[in-house]
């Protein structure tokens, strides 16, 4: 059984799709932890309700970005990957050190292309005609790392943002899954 750990800082649409796909332990996979750095966020009920343990972190009450990744180091429990799913920061070198092309992230738009938080809504507003997902290993830049799977969406003319978006997440609840169950099966290195 390989040992998972999701970071979310939202609504947790990705966070409830991984555990869809790994509640039966047929999987293999296994969610030890969500960490959440929004006290309110909406995920954290989702985590609750599936009985899934909880980090939470408070950047602010830490004081720091170093000092709120080791808050986070030393409560984590051993883990085979880090998913970031809507995770809204940029880790620096504390978590990325220990845990080196252990740590992924979805993002919603097909990289290099439409990079940080609004990438589904800049694609759309460049009218772009196809966007995307991509899942990559995450560095220290802003969705910068290797690209590990791309999954294309075409933007169907006369689709609104908000239908664009529902497509987006439709493709990420299936990319995602697939792409850890590959990387804890050594699919990459």
């Amino acid at each position: 059984m390989k040992n998972i750990a999701i970071f979310a800082s939202g609504t947790g649409s990705n966070f409830a799709a991984l555990v869809a796909k790994f509640s039966d332990a047929a999987a293999g996979v296994h969610i030890s932890v969500l960490v959440c750095d929004q006290a309110g966020a909406p995920v954290l009920t989702k985590a609750q309700a599936a009985g899934i343990p909880i980090i939470k972190v408070d950047y602010r009450a830490c004081g720091s970005k170093a000092k709120a990744e080791t808050t986070i180091l030393r409560q984590l429990p051993p883990v085979d990957l880090i998913v970031l799913a809507g995770y809204m920061r940029i880790l620096g070198p504390t978590l990325l050190n220990a845990y080196p092309r252990q740590i992924i992230n979805l993002h919603p738009a097909l990289l290099p292309s439409f990079p940080g938080r609004t990438g589904i809504a800049d694609a759309y507003n460049y009218g772009v005609r196809v966007t995307g997902i991509t899942v990559h290993y995450v560095d220290s830049g802003i969705d910068s790392g290797e690209i590990i799977a791309q999954e294309p969406v075409r933007i169907v003319r006369g689709e609104s943002l908000a239908e664009l978006e529902v497509a987006i997440h439709a493709a990420e609840h299936k990319l995602l899954p697939a792409v850890v169950v590959e990387l804890l099966n050594g699919g990459e290195e």
